[in-house]
């Protein structure tokens, strides 16, 4: 397991804007209807927040590139929902799924503003939210503030947990490795699961 963390901040020392970049894509392809639904982004962005503790990411950047992304993803979304209304929700690939648009037309109407805000933490609602919101006719002047205060709390919950848990990791993990290596195996097999599942609802409710 040491081998393999040196192996990794080895890669990202030598590659930091390559870092950055995969932080930026996988923020702006979770916040894209229906790609966002499948694309763990949430847990790239939290793994990679993890290398700002061994000094090879720096933190401002991480969170810069994490809201950047969403902020493009989610008012990109917005904008085409605002041009092509309603036409939009019913076209491929947003029609192949409607139990989704339902959920996110409902959790807007009766949220109205804060739904974008609640929208960013919950998945897969959050991919939906922003092109429904546009096709409902929500001002961009409303939309734009609300949702760039949401990334920003976004990110922050993503980013810092992600740069603590590097930052215990580096000042404690070799010597606790034989207790964080079950820990962390069982993390991930979790993780793995609530995808698939995730992943699976996403399809049959389609």
């Amino acid at each position: 397991m040491a081998s393999l963390l040196d192996h990794l901040i080895q890669f990202v020392s030598l590659h930091p804007l390559l870092a950055y970049a995969t932080v930026f894509v996988a923020a702006l392809l979770e916040a894209v209807p229906v790609i966002g639904s499948f694309v763990p982004g949430s847990s790239v962005i939290i793994g990679l927040s993890a290398f700002v503790a061994a000094g090879e990411l720096n933190l401002a950047g991480v969170l810069a590139s994490a809201i950047a992304g969403a902020v493009i993803g989610d008012g990109t979304a917005f904008l085409l929902g605002y041009i092509y209304q309603r036409r939009l929700l019913q076209s491929w690939p947003l029609k192949s799924y409607p139990t989704i648009i339902a959920r996110s037309e409902t959790f807007f109407q009766e949220r109205g503003a804060l739904a974008v805000l609640f929208a960013r933490f919950v998945p897969p609602v959050r991919a939906f939210v922003p092109v429904t919101a546009g096709a409902l006719g929500m001002p961009p002047l409303r939309f734009y503030p609300t949702n760039i205060v949401a990334i920003a709390l976004w990110a922050s919950a993503h980013v810092l947990p992600g740069a603590l848990a590097g930052t215990l990791w580096k000042r404690y993990g070799r010597e606790i490795e034989h207790i964080v290596l079950p820990v962390l195996a069982v993390i991930f097999v979790i993780a793995a699961a609530a995808w698939f599942v995730r992943r699976r609802r996403a399809l049959t409710s389609r």
